[in-house]
């Protein structure tokens, strides 16, 4: 049985904190693979800032380096607005021999009780909370904690810094940044 980890997101663009997670949560549940689940738009958030095509390739440079590490693109290729319900109960079609952990910040392990049909959805896979700054990971539903060395990035300050030169290193791979920056991303 293949125990698969799906971090979603919308990876506008994908950073180390990203890989971090991925990472400590594979190795600490022993799971298979992780899977990076870009979203086409997220259920509660504006749109991507950056077109899909652009998001999965930034991914996959990423990622490049780490066997353990795959995209799926099943969200992007439903376009719209992508619910996790959907999406697992898809992925369940698609492989059901497969276990499925579904990886969140502790600020969406707060938000759970509002996800679109959470009750049918906690039947179908397992929630993974990982710590973030200012949140708690105290919920009825049933959430592994995994413990992850802190680490405060978001794609929102990554995009802040492009756009007013600041640096980025140490928080986005050198190869992501190049990419960035050869097709003019995030420029103002």
């Amino acid at each position: 049985m293949k125990r698969i980890g799906i971090l979603g997101g919308t990876f506008d663009p994908p950073h180390l904190g990203h890989l971090l997670i991925a990472e400590e949560v594979r190795v600490k549940l022993d799971l298979t693979e992780i899977w990076f689940i870009p979203t086409y738009t997220p259920p509660h958030k504006d749109n991507a800032k950056t077109d899909a095509s652009h998001r999965i390739n930034m991914l996959e440079i990423a990622i490049a380096n780490n066997p353990y590490f795959k995209i799926n693109t099943i969200e992007i290729e439903r376009e719209g607005k992508s619910y996790t319900i959907d999406t697992i109960t898809a992925l369940g079609e698609d492989y059901p021999d497969y276990q499925f952990y579904f990886i969140i910040g502790a600020d969406m392990v707060e938000y759970l009780p509002h996800w679109e049909r959470i009750d049918e959805l906690v039947q179908l896979i397992q929630f993974v909370g990982v710590k973030r700054e200012g949140y708690k990971l105290e919920t009825k539903y049933p959430v592994i904690e995994v413990d992850i060395p802190s680490i405060d990035i978001s794609s929102s300050m990554l995009r802040k810094r492009l756009r007013s030169n600041q640096p980025v290193k140490y928080i986005v791979l050198d190869e992501v940044y190049r990419y960035i920056r050869e097709m003019g991303l995030y420029e103002n």
